[in-house]
């Protein structure tokens, strides 16, 4: 069989037996730590809860939009540079923060399907970072990952086609074992892709209007109001939120309908967003774009790195908060090494309705059209168990790939986290549909395209996704847990994406991801193909 081709196989069931995730808990919970390596951790703190603590005095800051110039080609030129800076958070204090084109967070770029995007990143660090485009479909030389590393006063200056659906996207630094540091200091921000089809809807798009970025980050500060780190298996655990490097942030509403675009960009946290009325809102979007209709919801999870786009109507001058309750991380989580924050309740965002509130149409009933992934013609399967910080097994190492896919053809993806502890998972390069989640369908809100998704423990999530164009046997891509502690720790594998039947360089180590049958089993866990 060819080296890049997955063989054809059929599923099997991968769900761990519970008594083995008991027994891990047990391990890990008597300091004994567990097979992979990772030793107990005392809970950061007791339960947060700042219902009803929140003043709410300071408004939304609306990060701005990036300047934009377009040269005689049509090329869109956007310059960012990444530097150090001070924020204040907490009254009378400075917290150092890192930023791009300022102290916190990034400037907004948005971008229209098929311009050619030519970004320009310097580094004004003291140590090495990347840029890597979040969720965004691009060559693997431009995706900003462990291997594009940029020196601290260096440029890097990719340059690519825009090819997606409208979406909320973002970018961030993804150097290696140092994601954690810079992305939890601010270094971040997002991005917006428009479309025909977005366009022609009657949706709110006045941007910082109708049409508002809500960037939440927590953070926990020490007495001199540096950020401090907690020491939870899953990462910090902050018990304030910065929410576009606001604490306290309300939005004065001057339409009937707002468009509120989520980011969880926190490094470890999960939320449940909901409203304080627990009122219906209508998901629109999720992290790769549209849903094919509105799903009408009262409450949407979100693990780091994912992206929601909701619709909230108000009444003229009513005040409604949109908080997290405590989210549901499965019915096979344990607090095993400190809360994981599963207990945790916020005061997130307040909005507040004018009095007289513009009519900005009604909530389309119909938004897109997703033409699925057809399983039968995959190439064939892989699967992935993440436990611990590893992932088969495995940590990251920069010369080895763990997947050799070849162009233009589409993979079925089997994930299943194996531990009773939060993981998540995030493919670069592609948008992926969810198949099922245990067996069953996904529930509207995972029904679209999504590059991130969170792995409740012991459920089997089936996705497939499509390896369209970029064929390069010389820059890889990333698979791995986007809670950034993990990330660091080497929860990370990477593929290629290479034409038929392509030599690849000696510099890689092939160690390729076991497709679903009996002889990968046999082999130790690593097939041959």
């Amino acid at each position: 069989m060819p080296r890049n081709r997955l063989p054809r196989t059929s599923p099997r069931r991968l769900r761990r037996p519970r008594a083995v995730l008991a027994t891990a808990s047990a391990l890990v919970a008597a300091g004994l730590g567990i097979a992979v390596g990772i030793t107990a951790c005392a809970p950061s703190s007791p339960a947060v809860d700042t219902v009803g603590a929140v003043d709410f005095d300071t408004p939304l800051a609306i990060p701005p939009l990036a300047e934009r110039t377009v040269d005689d080609e049509g090329t869109v030129h956007v310059d960012l540079t990444a530097e150090r800076g001070t924020t204040e958070f907490v009254d009378g204090e400075q917290t150092p923060t890192l930023g791009y084109n300022g102290s916190y967070l990034g400037p907004t770029i948005r971008l229209k399907r098929g311009e050619q995007f030519a970004p320009c990143l310097t580094n004004n660090l003291d140590s090495v970072t990347t840029l890597h485009w979040h969720g965004m479909h691009l060559p693997a030389a431009a995706d900003g990952g462990p291997h594009q590393p940029v020196e601290p006063g260096a440029d890097w200056c990719p340059e690519w086609t825009i090819d997606q659906p409208a979406s909320t996207l973002w970018y961030h630094p993804h150097p290696h074992e140092d994601t954690e540091r810079q992305v939890g200091h601010g270094l971040l921000g997002m991005l917006q892709i428009t479309d025909d089809t977005e366009r022609a809807l009657p949706l709110p798009r006045e941007y910082g209007v109708d049409d508002v970025p809500v960037v939440i980050q927590d953070a926990r500060f020490g007495d001199d109001g540096e950020f401090t780190a907690t020491q939870d298996f899953v990462g910090t655990l902050g018990d304030t939120l910065l929410v576009n490097g606001t604490v306290g942030p309300y939005f004065e509403a001057t339409t009937d309908v707002v468009r509120l675009r989520i980011l969880n960009a926190s490094p470890a946290r999960v939320y449940d967003f909901a409203f304080d009325d627990d009122r219906e809102f209508a998901m629109i979007a999720s992290g790769g774009g549209l849903l094919e209709e509105p799903a009408t919801l009262d409450h949407i999870r979100l693990s780091p790195a994912e992206r929601a786009e909701i619709l909230v109507a108000l009444e003229p001058g009513e005040t409604v908060t949109l908080r997290s309750n405590p989210p549901d991380l499965g019915e096979n989580f344990q607090p095993l090494t400190g809360t994981a924050g599963h207990e945790d309740r916020f005061d997130v965002l307040q909005l507040r309705a004018a009095s007289d509130l513009a009519h900005v149409g009604e909530v389309p009933e119909t938004l897109t059209t997703i033409e699925p992934l057809d399983p039968a013609k995959a190439s064939g399967e892989r699967s992935f168990t993440l436990n611990g910080h590893s992932i088969n097994d495995k940590q990251m190492q920069m010369d080895r790939i763990d997947a050799v896919s070849t162009v233009s053809t589409t993979e079925i993806w089997d994930v299943v986290n194996e531990m009773p502890a939060p993981h998540n998972f995030h493919v670069h390069d592609v948008q992926f549909q969810v198949l099922s989640i245990d067996g069953v369908p996904p529930p509207p809100e995972l029904a679209g395209w999504k590059d991130t998704i969170y792995l409740e423990p012991d459920v089997e999530y089936r996705i497939i996704m499509e390896f369209a164009d970029y064929a390069d046997a010389d820059n890889p891509y990333m698979f791995h847990c986007h809670l950034l502690r993990h990330e660091d720790a080497g929860m990370m594998g990477q593929f290629l994406v290479v034409e038929p039947g392509a030599d690849l360089p000696s510099r890689w180590t092939v160690d390729e991801t076991p497709g679903d049958d009996d002889d990968a089993d046999a082999a130790g866990g690593h097939a041959h193909h």
